[in-house]
């Protein structure tokens, strides 16, 4: 999915969406991709002269991967983060930097869907964690 595909999906929009492309695997996980170019407005100020992405917006890029999988459920609904759990920041994400993020679904107890993710640059872990959502509105 593109970026209009997933706008089909998310409500977020520029400059909160934080997801360039997203696919859904066979085997029911989903595969996001975000490439930090170095403007956005959450590296301004973090930090002057060594910017690094907060691991707040990773675990944002992570959640939004994860609705993809979603999809059709989620057509005219929101996707209300709920929990992080686990979280830990291993790598720093620079300007530069495609950040691969890996999620699944874990459990679902409808509107609560409990994920994993991971989020990775070259081959290098840099974010994981455990986080739910509750998918209010829609079908």
């Amino acid at each position: 999915m593109n970026r209009n595909e997933i706008e089909q999906i998310l409500p977020h929009r520029k400059p909160m969406l934080l997801v360039d492309e997203a696919y859904l695997n066979e085997d029911g996980s989903a595969t996001g991709y975000y490439t930090v170019n170095g403007d956005e407005f959450f590296l301004q100020g973090h930090f002057p002269g060594n910017p690094v992405v907060p691991g707040v917006i990773l675990c944002e890029m992570m959640a939004q991967t994860c609705a993809v999988m979603l999809s059709s459920e989620a057509q005219g609904a929101t996707p209300y983060f709920t929990s992080l759990n686990n979280v830990k920041f291993k790598n720093m994400v620079k300007p530069g930097d495609k950040i691969e993020f890996k999620c699944a679904i874990t459990k679902t107890k409808k509107p609560f869907y409990f994920a994993s993710g991971e989020g990775y640059v070259n081959g290098k872990l840099c974010v994981k964690g455990d986080f739910s959502f509750a998918l209010m509105g829609g079908k």
